[in-house]
């Protein structure tokens, strides 16, 4: 499912325009993203939650040559999902 996909979802199922479900789709997302940006996390009860990992400097390879690089620390954004989410595709019930 790509995100107008998604958008035309949202509008059917809360009776809101596609414009509008738009908008909200994409202040959510925003919100995600602002949130995670100051390093703080998000967490839905059953859906999952959202955070912000740092990721340690390390010594890789370069594929082609094989000549070892140094790549430096850095942060990422990481979802674990809630036991609701896992139960739903996994096919299990609580």
């Amino acid at each position: 499912m790509n995100k107008s996909e998604f958008v035309a979802v949202v509008a059917a199922k809360t009776n809101l325009s596609q414009a509008e479900a738009g908008r909200v789709v994409d202040a959510v997302l925003g919100t995600v993203t602002e949130t995670l940006a100051k390093g703080d996390d998000i967490r839905f009860t059953g859906f999952g939650s959202f955070e912000v990992v740092e990721q340690a400097a390390r010594v890789g390879r370069n594929p082609r040559t094989g000549a070892e690089i140094a790549i430096p620390a850095s942060k990422a954004p990481k979802f674990r999902p809630g036991a609701t989410l896992k139960s739903a595709v996994g096919g299990t019930e609580d």
